[in-house]
């Protein structure tokens, strides 16, 4: 890791730079809420003029730029009794700009998934060692708890990860690319003041999470409560709409879909990102459905996230930056489910028989 100091200005003009001759993704005000609140997304931008480099928090995740909704893995012809199947892993080189903490994090947390698992996707790979990460510190929103999760701060998964130290930005520089571009603008040797200045920075953002969930020793409080009525509760509120997988930086479960020509003499074989919240996730044929209630559905969300199974076993994916909360219709966010489940089982009474007497 290589660290250096650039004022903003110069900074600004690295991006826009960067930007102009590149395919790049930014936050982008795209609209405001009921409360008349910006709401940011990642679009394309085609100058630093585009981005919103105060913005506070995206309602989607970057995720999309690196897994697509849909996804074409491959196509077939058929011709005189015989077939051609036809495969590309090609994709563009492309910049985002403006990731969090958390959203590095996520990424990184798919890379172990995508990349280091049994069956790594060629797919994923692709994309990823196109993509130039630029990632920007920021203070958190009242309902995030990222600090919870650990996942406030990073210190991998980006090329450069500008923190703010006033006039200045303190560049955390962590790929040769990154340095290489970086040579053709200022930068300083940061003094014993910009170590400081950052030292503070951190200290100001670990301090301004107002949202604690409390997650010591929470896969073992979900072995225990996989039967509670918890999960009914907040099961009867679902309403099945898989918003949260969307938004989620970290959700990759996904169904496989054939789509054969009318004319027979080809098809495509696609890949869509799915929910487990969804009815029909664990239907089988015949029509059996191995989670048929809304409970059960989204217990196995919540397992997957704080409990993790198969890829990710006993390895926690969520990263704290509750879209799933601010998303839902419902009204469901992690911290409420995961206090209710510790409440109940601090709440309940123990009976201890007492030891039999010897004779």
């Amino acid at each position: 890791m290589i660290y250096k100091v650039i004022s903003k200005p110069e900074f600004r003009a690295f991006v826009d730079a960067l930007v102009r001759a590149n395919t790049s993704y930014g936050p982008r005000q795209v609209d405001t809420d009921h409360n008349g609140e910006p709401i940011y997304q990642f679009m394309p931008v085609a100058s630093a003029d585009e981005i919103a480099f105060d913005y506070t928090v995206t309602t989607s995740s970057a995720k999309h730029l690196l897994m697509p909704f849909r996804e074409e893995l491959s196509k077939f012809s058929f011709k005189d009794k015989n077939w051609d199947q036809e495969v590309e892993y090609d994709a563009p080189p492309i910049v985002l700009f403006g990731l969090r903490p958390c959203d590095i994090n996520a990424i990184n947390i798919l890379d172990e998934v995508m990349l280091k698992g049994p069956y790594p996707s060629p797919y994923y790979l692709a994309r990823r060692k196109n993509t130039f990460i630029i990632g920007m510190d920021h203070l958190p929103l009242p309902d995030c708890f990222c600090r919870s999760m650990n996942k406030h701060t990073t210190d991998h998964g980006f090329n450069v990860f500008a923190s703010d130290i006033g006039e200045n930005y303190f560049l955390s520089i962590n790929s040769s690319k990154a340095f290489n571009f970086l040579k053709e603008f200022e930068t300083s040797d940061p003094t014993y003041e910009d170590d400081c200045k950052l030292i503070e920075r951190r200290k100001l953002i670990k301090q301004s999470f107002k949202t604690n969930v409390e997650v010591t020793g929470l896969p073992m409080f979900l072995d225990l409560e996989f039967d509670s009525p918890i999960w009914e509760k907040w099961g009867d509120k679902c309403l099945n709409c898989g918003t949260c997988a969307m938004v989620c930086p970290t959700c990759y479960c996904y169904n496989m879909e054939e789509h054969l020509a009318t004319d027979l003499e080809s098809s495509s074989r696609e890949k869509r990102l799915y929910s487990c919240n969804l009815i029909d996730f664990a239907e089988v044929t015949g029509g059996h459905n191995f989670r048929p209630k809304n409970g059960d559905r989204l217990k196995y969300r919540y397992y997957h996230h704080y409990r993790g199974f198969a890829v990710n076993d006993n390895q926690q994916i969520c990263v704290g930056c509750n879209r799933c909360g601010r998303a839902c219709l419902a009204g469901i966010n992690p911290k409420d489910v995961i206090n209710d489940l510790r409440l109940e089982k601090e709440s309940c009474v123990t009976c201890v028989l007492p030891s039999p007497e010897k004779s």
